[in-house]
């Protein structure tokens, strides 16, 4: 019977753990380098974003990821601003095989950061006494399977820190 209830216990130590730590603002940036004189034209904005993220292995089986937002608002052909986040996480993870550790901190992490990273964007922006600027969702599944498309025909490996 203990040798049924240690054998258990074993299971249950290799058994897949994901625990969110800290979420955090790891750099924040804004720059509006026409003002004041932006504030006076008609505003027709264009917007422009990158989305980048990237991951890093700490101590045991905690991992910090990093998505970063970078925004570039146009107003005809000036730029009424720049506006930046990193918005970072620690993550406990555990138990997972190469393949689904790669996709958690991939897709499923940034996934759970980006709601942050567009609040502290938009309250960046507003502050800066320009209109919200309200991101769309974005998939973050479908752009790792891209990414993942793209190193596999690339004939490169993804890597795991």
């Amino acid at each position: 019977m203990t040798e049924q209830q240690n054998n258990g216990a074993a299971a249950e130590d290799n058994a897949p753990q994901f625990s969110l730590q800290r979420i955090y603002v790891r750099d924040l940036s804004f720059e509006a380098p026409k003002s004041p004189q932006i504030f006076r034209q008609q505003w027709e904005p264009s917007v422009s974003l990158d989305l980048n993220t990237r991951q890093k292995g700490l101590e045991g089986d905690f991992h910090e990821v990093v998505l970063t937002l970078s925004v570039t608002v146009k107003n005809g052909d000036e730029v009424a601003f720049i506006a930046e986040v990193q918005q970072a996480g620690i993550f406990l993870i555990s138990g997972l095989d190469a393949t689904s550790m790669s996709h958690t901190l991939g897709a499923f992490c940034p996934n759970i950061l980006f709601p942050y990273a567009r609040e502290t964007l938009d309250s960046l922006v507003t502050r800066g006494s320009f209109p919200a600027l309200m991101l769309s969702p974005v998939n973050f599944d479908a752009l790792y399977a891209q990414e993942m498309q793209r190193m596999q025909e690339a004939g490169e490996l993804p890597t795991v820190q």
